[in-house]
């Protein structure tokens, strides 16, 4: 077996309280590499087509990769995987945290749940050996409980627990699962998918050795990056992500604001971390193996109490309970994504539905007796917290916004629609298409719905000290935000596919390992004689294996589009003359499918998938 990979994949049916271990061949880890690439493999091969989302027949998938588990700075992340509730499609999202690193050490570089437990249970993992244990116990406790209870009946308090709280046993379309309390796999509802087999939580606890095939060379390269990482990240070690930059994006425009129908949000600052430190009792924690700490911590105790056990809101957080809802209180900010770990939420499915909720009453599509009473005005902050608690626990309009945006206004109807904003079926990100439109098609064409991590952020491409990164991959020349040329879907088909590579490999996209680094770093590990080139093609298949799955779920070219808002100006701000142009976008997504080697319909041809190594994936899209 190749160094990087412990040669085990678990196999959980919980319908048959059947446990097995499958060890699979070098060159399926190699062609697959781990984390997403994982997950596209094993739903494209064994998912039936049509299935629910939240039926036994889906399958939950947790990978790890090859570098997770070693003392590597950024690597202390996993995936995880099935068919979305909430878009019924392709649905994967990573988190940092423990778990990953504890799932390796304890002997495995995957585990794949199948069926569902008759009763509620949870998975006890340790060093190679696997139980399942009751848990109705735990059912309806919040995260903290839970593993609090988990960690005293297992006695050992080094136990890591990646779980659900109510909302995934309720089901709520937008559920995460909770690694360490403060961790979020966040998008697609994978929450809501564990909750539907009755499996509250996995616990792991490993002590396996993880050899390394160049000790020396791996040594050389974190090195490298402590030298540098202290200079260029400073502000993250302090403030975390949204620090020191939520006054600049609301003057940008890139900051979404009231359900991004609006432009100015004078209340930006107050929203800062930087500036609300203090007030706040600010700290900074870390993932496994990672200097970087730029993991908030908060401690509140009025007019909210906050626990410092769940961490603190980090930017896409902090935009979708702060300007998206029109609050400019960064406390009941925290207020709510403590609620949102504490419940098993994703914040920022979360936080949009409720600023689509808030316009919708605004606007007299829900009135009073819809919310019971609340005055769900934007801006009302102690309206927000309770929405949120109302969608966790499915209680009064809780209960439709708990199935997100899409099939919340095809339920209050009135027009809702036009208000939801969603791509497939997934609420928008706390990046504004309209300022960054390259990532704007990111968002129309992501596999997901709509998802700014696997994307590019046109900011980052905009001018010669920022592209400069960029050159090992071909790309020399900055290009405008509002540019949708051939020359800017080059680089978001280069740069997407290069993303998904650390998805596979379960790289944190915040530390400073370029193009170089990558390859190096992988092959000191597992000895293999990798390139640039090789896992930018890894990225490439992953990317067409997820599309490929949506084909055949049903999705087809129309699907990959935009809200109608974006082809309309924010009604004030510096974007207040600024719009998407739909030919234009139309054009670029077109461009797209033909640089990924796809038909005019968006179908990956033959000659692709051969191209790619996986022809046996044609099956799916030409098999009548």
């Amino acid at each position: 077996m190749v160094t990087g990979y412990t040669g085990n994949i678990l196999r959980v049916d919980l319908t048959k309280e059947d446990i097995s271990i499958e060890n699979p061949d070098d060159i399926f880890y190699r062609r697959y590499m781990g984390g997403e690439g994982f997950v596209a493999y094993y739903l494209l091969k064994e998912l039936k087509v049509g299935i629910d989302p939240l039926s036994p027949e889906n399958k939950l998938i947790f990978a790890a990769g090859p570098l997770t588990g070693y003392a590597i700075p950024g690597t202390g992340r996993n995936s995880v995987g099935a068919k979305s509730p909430l878009t019924g499609g392709f649905g994967e999202a990573e988190v940092g945290g423990y778990w990953g690193a504890e799932l390796k050490h304890a002997g495995f570089d995957a585990i794949i749940i199948e069926g569902k437990a008759k009763k509620p249970v949870y998975l006890w993992i340790k060093d190679g050996e696997v139980e399942i244990k009751e848990a109705s116990h735990l059912w309806g406790k919040v995260t903290g409980e839970a593993e609090a209870i988990i960690k005293k009946e297992l006695g050992d308090k080094l136990i890591r627990v990646a779980q659900i709280g109510p909302g995934g046993e309720k089901l709520v379309r937008y559920a995460c699962i909770i690694n360490d309390l403060r961790n979020a796999a966040g998008r697609g509802g994978l929450g809501a998918v564990m909750g539907s087999k009755n499996l509250k939580a996995i616990a792991v606890r490993g002590h396996k050795k993880l050899e390394v095939s160049n000790k020396e060379k791996l040594k050389a390269k974190i090195q490298e990056y402590h030298d540098v990482a202290y200079k260029t990240y400073a502000g993250y070690f302090e403030y975390g992500t949204g620090g020191g930059i939520m006054e600049s994006f609301a003057e940008s425009g890139n900051l979404p604001t009231r359900n991004f129908r609006d432009g100015n949000f004078s209340g930006a600052k107050v929203l800062d971390p930087s500036i609300m430190k203090e007030e706040i009792n600010l700290t900074m924690d870390a993932c496994y193996a990672c200097s970087l700490r730029c993991k908030k911590v908060v401690n509140i105790k009025e007019p909210w109490n906050v626990d410092p056990i769940y961490g603190g809101p980090e930017y896409e957080s902090i935009g979708a309970f702060g300007s998206n809802c029109g609050v400019d209180d960064l406390k009941a900010v925290c207020k709510a994504n403590e609620l949102c770990n504490k419940y098993s939420l994703d914040t920022i499915s979360t936080g949009v539905s409720i600023g689509f909720a808030m316009e919708c009453y605004e606007n007299g599509i829900l009135i009073d007796k819809d919310t019971n009473g609340i005055k769900l005005n934007f801006g009302n902050a102690k309206a927000m917290i309770q929405m949120v608690e109302m969608i966790a626990k499915r209680e009064g309009l809780g209960d439709i916004l708990a199935e997100g945006v899409k099939k919340a206004a095809e339920k209050i109807k009135k027009g809702a629609d036009k208000l939801a904003m969603h791509v497939k079926g997934q609420e928008i990100p706390m990046h504004e298409p309209r300022f960054k439109q390259g990532m704007g098609v990111g968002y129309a064409i992501s596999p997901t719905g709509a998802e700014h991590m696997a994307n590019i952020h046109d900011t980052s491409f905009a001018n010669e000290r920022a592209i400069q990164q960029h050159s090992a991959i071909g790309i020399l020349e900055p290009l405008q935000l509002n540019d949708l040329s051939a020359k800017k879907i080059r680089i978001l088909t280069y740069y997407s596919n290069w993303r998904n590579v650390s998805n596979a490999l379960l790289v944190c996209y915040f530390l400073p390992w370029d193009y170089v680094d990558i390859p190096e770093i992988v092959n000191a590990v597992t000895g293999w004689y990798t390139s640039t080139w090789e896992l930018m093609k890894l990225g490439e298949r992953i990317t067409t294996m997820a599309r490929t799955f949506n084909i055949r779920e049903g999705f087809t070219k129309k699907d990959d589009w935009l809200p109608q808002r974006f082809f309309q100006p924010h009604t004030s701000g510096a974007l207040a003359n600024t719009v998407i142009n739909s030919e234009e976008l139309e054009r670029a997504i077109n461009i797209y499918y033909t640089m990924m080697g796809w038909d005019n319909d968006g179908i990956p041809t033959k000659i692709k998938l051969e191209e790619l190594d996986i022809g046996w994936v044609s099956q799916s899209l030409y098999s009548k």
